[in-house]
């Protein structure tokens, strides 16, 4: 097993990060799409050209993870401010070489941290078996799952709720 990283950073992302995440992101989501589904993940319009993140940088908190001098992945969060009871986790994605390295618990660690809230939730596709295995393995209960008609799949929401 691979050693966790002690390296280990997570900053704002800006413009000029957006093309370096996209193409992380796009690499970590096909990469499960193919393993579990044998196609590669159906895009939404504007995903693998940047203006999806570039989209989400206007209307949330994008982060990047970054070890020692490489992005290595990224995060979405959007805060319930004026409760401040609830936040929800638009996105968490680690590049292949660097899954099972421990990052992707640590980030959570760090969003937990940074963006408290009484309940953490976030929805994935009910294929990404990796997807579950990492939430329930970081406290997360699957509490709900629909079928959502517009990419014609089942999706899963999981919560946390913290103490």
């Amino acid at each position: 097993m691979p050693k966790p990283s002690t390296n280990l950073r997570f900053e704002p992302a800006t413009e000029a990060d957006v093309m370096p995440l996209t193409a992380v992101m796009v690499r970590a989501f096909d990469d499960d799409s193919q393993r579990y589904r044998g196609i590669p993940e159906p895009h939404p319009p504007g995903y693998e050209t940047g203006e999806w993140l570039r989209d989400w940088l206007s209307k949330g908190i994008v982060y990047k993870i970054v070890k020692d001098v490489a992005v290595v992945g990224g995060f979405i969060i959007i805060p319930n401010v004026p409760k401040k009871s609830w936040n929800y986790l638009g996105s968490i994605f680690v590049d292949l070489p660097y899954q099972n390295q421990a990052i992707g618990s640590r980030t959570l660690q760090f969003i937990e941290r940074t963006f408290p809230a009484r309940t953490w939730q976030t929805m994935t596709q009910a294929w990404a078996l990796r997807n579950h295995h990492f939430y329930e393995k970081n406290g997360y209960t699957k509490v709900k799952e629909f079928y959502d008609k517009k990419r014609n799949q089942t999706v899963y929401v999981y919560e946390k709720q913290m103490r």
